[in-house]
């Protein structure tokens, strides 16, 4: 896996399959959520969140949370790479966030922030993470030096000067 200056690495990289295609002639956003879940998958693997792993402890993730923000359009056939950062984690939860990008013109596409959980599949109740996979993430960190938090993460959806909005009570 490649690491970049911002201290992520690239955990996938695909090309824009022609069922990814919508109406308006661009990578539909279902399919911005699977190729980014499929990167989640490639990053649980670097963490030693397998198959085997979850076959012999019963022990996997769910998302619980996601946010996707779209930047510029992907096109059929256009080649796209996946990087990943840990903004945090504890003995239950991690918080990542994802950039995709053109793989040969290198624009930001899309991003994707992330809260998982690790959960035992036998109880389906949230569980801690094993030693092994907090090791693993505590390497992880410790080489993403001095990055800091993306502009999108934590970014609230809202209209600036709305005609009409509904207030929070």
């Amino acid at each position: 896996m490649k690491r970049h200056d911002d201290g992520t690495i690239d955990v996938c990289t695909g090309v824009v399959k022609p069922e990814w295609i919508d109406i308006n002639g661009h990578m539909n956003v279902a399919y911005y959520v699977l190729a980014f879940d499929l990167a989640v998958d490639s990053l649980w693997s670097h963490f030693g969140i397998t198959e085997e792993h979850i076959a012999t402890t019963s022990g996997s993730t769910f998302a619980v949370e996601s946010h996707i923000t779209y930047k510029r359009e992907l096109c059929v056939d256009e080649p796209y790479r996946v990087s990943a950062q840990i903004l945090a984690y504890d003995a239950k939860r991690v918080h990542q966030f994802q950039r995709m990008y053109h793989a040969e013109e290198n624009y930001l596409a899309a991003t994707a922030e992330w809260m998982n959980l690790y959960v035992d599949l036998d109880t389906r109740r949230v569980a801690n993470w094993p030693e092994k996979i907090l090791a693993n993430f505590a390497d992880f960190v410790r080489t993403q030096g001095d990055a800091t938090v993306p502009f999108e993460v934590g970014k609230q959806m809202r209209i600036a000067h709305p005609i009409y909005a509904l207030e929070r009570k």
